[in-house]
């Protein structure tokens, strides 16, 4: 049985233990709102088939003194693995079921042609499992048959259809650009140059494994959701800075993706003041002014150095030169107006900034504060703004996040 075949308050009980738990039926239903015979009612099936466990160790309820047991998501339950495929680089991490990483490792692309990259996966996805000491029989990344190891190992931990409990359950891949999660199609990546490739099915196939794929800034919404920054938060959004500017949004508890799978492209808001042409085709984007390739491009136009490097535009800002600490005082300037305009949206309890290019943010964070300040209206003025680093490990481990998802909520 799958969490899918759950009733919703089900999936209730168990998303709030996942977040908060472990937690006594009594606090389990304070926090869903749910009676504690309905808590009891839904909980069972879910020991049960062991998606959560007591504790064994009671605690002491406050209402009434008397002791309870702790209830919690049993984290060897199901495992998933999370994939940030970048234009030259593929990032994977192996979690458990409270999305705590047990394995990770990087690979490089020699080539961004579709069939490279899905083989690639599929070879990062057996060195995960091996890493974990749990690879199934079957060929390398070669369309694997589903379910177990093969070798009669825990065959008494078997689910789902032979499944075993300590095989990979399911692969989140995620990647930046238009990208519908909900047929699996990646619509277009531009830093990949992809248009309308069926990278979940092709995964799948690969690798013998089920496979979800997500543009990647939502995944890492989800993960910063689950257990990053936005914990607990009623609404919040992710601003990353990079290569491309991204945007997540998080409200009433629910990551937006958007009726046909683009929300929160905040990085193609026509900001102008620029006749810099974005990667969209488009001029006056946040990202023709503000991405990392943005910058260096224009830092080399100011230095007149053709060969310049970001690297070596952020030491010549720091070294004091005027005509490239105006070219990051731009590009804070149009961050700023891109986050104010998110404020004004939604107005989020925090903007969570983060992606590689806050390795330079001191550049240009007097100006994005400055900014958002002058443009946020009233009390949107008010959000906490939070820079938050992370690495590419952490993006990957939202695609994971966003796999286990899908198990108990597979209509999001």
């Amino acid at each position: 049985m799958t969490l899918a075949d759950q009733p919703p308050a089900a999936a209730l009980v168990f998303q709030t233990l996942l977040a908060h738990g472990p937690l006594t039926r009594a606090e389990a239903g304070r926090r869903t709102g749910l009676s504690p015979g309905a808590v009891t009612k839904v909980a069972t099936p879910l020991l049960a088939d062991g998606w959560i466990t007591e504790l064994g160790r009671p605690t002491v309820e406050r209402a009434n003194g008397r002791p309870a047991t702790l209830i919690a998501v049993r984290a060897e339950r199901a495992r998933f693995i999370g994939v940030k495929v970048t234009a030259d680089e593929l990032i994977g991490v192996l979690v458990d079921l409270t999305a705590q990483p047990l394995a990770a490792r990087r690979a490089r692309l020699g080539s961004r042609d579709v069939g490279t990259v899905v083989l690639a996966i599929a070879r990062l996805v057996t060195q995960l499992r091996k890493a974990a000491g749990f690879e199934r029989a079957g060929q390398e990344g070669g369309g694997q048959a589903g379910g177990g190891d093969g070798d009669g190992r825990h065959g008494d931990l078997q689910h789902e259809g032979g499944r075993h409990e300590d095989d990979v359950h399911s692969i989140g891949v995620t990647i930046s650009g238009d990208v519908d999660g909900h047929t699996g199609t990646v619509q277009y990546s531009p830093f990949l140059n992809w248009r309308r490739v069926p990278l979940a099915q092709l995964v799948e196939t690969a690798t013998g494994t089920p496979t979800v794929i997500e543009n990647d800034v939502r995944a890492l919404t989800v993960a910063e959701q689950w257990f990053g920054a936005g914990v607990g938060l009623s609404s919040f959004a992710l601003v990353t800075v990079g290569a491309g500017i991204g945007c997540g949004l998080s409200i009433g508890g629910r990551v937006v993706s958007g009726a046909h799978g683009v929300s929160g492209e905040v990085g193609h808001l026509p900001v102008g003041g620029t006749d810099r042409i974005c990667t969209c085709g488009n001029t006056g984007c946040v990202e023709a002014v503000a991405s990392t390739h943005a910058i260096t491009e224009q830092a080399r136009q100011a230095t007149g150095d053709d060969e310049l490097t970001m690297d070596q535009a952020v030491r010549l800002a720091h070294a004091g030169d005027p005509a490239v600490r105006a070219v990051f005082a731009r590009a804070g300037h149009t961050l700023g107006l891109a986050m104010a305009s998110v404020a004004n949206l939604i107005g989020p309890e925090r903007i969570i900034i983060s992606g590689e290019g806050v390795a330079s943010y001191d550049l240009f964070a007097d100006q994005i504060r400055q900014t958002f300040a002058d443009h946020a209206f009233g009390a949107a003025a008010d959000c906490d703004l939070v820079v938050r680093p992370l690495p590419f490990e952490e993006w990957a481990r939202g695609g994971a996040a966003i796999a286990a998802q899908r198990v108990f909520a597979p209509s999001k």
